[in-house]
């Protein structure tokens, strides 16, 4: 059997989760003749040529920060749910030569926090608005969760860090970091938001897996509210990506 190539495009993606999980997929399951490598690229432009070129058989790819919006241009079509989100973390290469993307992140993140919503949870608090963002908040439309952004900089649709107030996390009772504030090595860095006001009413989901648990999420812990880590969301995105890739 010829080689089969999957395989994540980003940008200094050296640390990324994806390798090593389908890594040891294909030698956990016996799938030969079966590699999944890094396009690590500074520039977005080369992906037109890996993708023209399909060394090795490639078949699927995955796509990470900070390119989830820039690689939409190189589609030839979109999934609707990836239409919506704005946003596309898997590509498929079709034999008949198309290439398709779709958005895997709204699947693991709705799956992974659905155990963990509590009938109080009717509001949420979105922290970043990159692409990872885009598909939180697409969840939240279809679990029926009101939300709004939290950026550094304030508009009429997004909080400003310094505008949460007490009384705004009283609303608010689900907290997600979509923020790279946390990440290994830097995981002294948080989100500024005012954590003294957090209870156990309070749901806080952390995007990042590494560390394990970020400063936002001790934070938010010690404050009595439950916590989760993005690692569960990142293996259920992936597995949507495999059966994608399949399908």
């Amino acid at each position: 059997m010829s080689q089969v190539t999957f395989g994540l495009v980003g940008r200094d993606i050296s640390y990324s989760f994806s390798r090593g999980y389908f890594t040891e997929k294909f030698l956990k399951e016996g799938i030969k003749d079966y590699q999944y490598i890094n396009f690590d690229l500074q520039d977005i432009l080369v992906l037109k040529e890996v993708i023209s070129a399909r060394e090795n058989g490639l078949k699927g790819l995955n796509v990470t920060i900070p390119y989830k919006q820039e690689v939409q241009q190189f589609l030839t079509a979109i999934d609707d749910d990836a239409q919506e989100i704005g946003a596309v973390n898997t590509i498929k290469l079709n034999n008949d030569g198309t290439v398709v993307g779709y958005n895997t992140d709204v699947y693991g993140f709705q799956n992974s926090i659905m155990p963990y919503l509590k009938s109080h949870h009717k509001k949420a608090l979105i922290l970043g608005t990159g692409g990872a963002s885009k598909a939180v908040a697409y969840a939240f439309k279809k679990l029926g969760i009101a939300y709004k952004f939290v950026s550094r900089t304030a508009t009429d649709e997004i909080f400003g860090y310094h505008q949460i107030t007490e009384e705004i996390l009283k609303e608010y009772t689900v907290i997600v970091n979509c923020s790279p504030l946390g990440t290994s090595p830097k995981i002294e860095l948080r989100p500024e938001i005012p954590y003294q006001f957090l209870s156990s009413e309070h749901l806080l989901y952390d995007l990042i897996y590494n560390p394990s648990e970020t400063t936002f999420l001790r934070l938010g812990r010690e404050q009595g509210a439950t916590t989760k880590n993005g690692l569960q969301m990142l293996e259920l995105q992936a597995e949507k990506s495999w059966e994608i890739w399949n399908s």
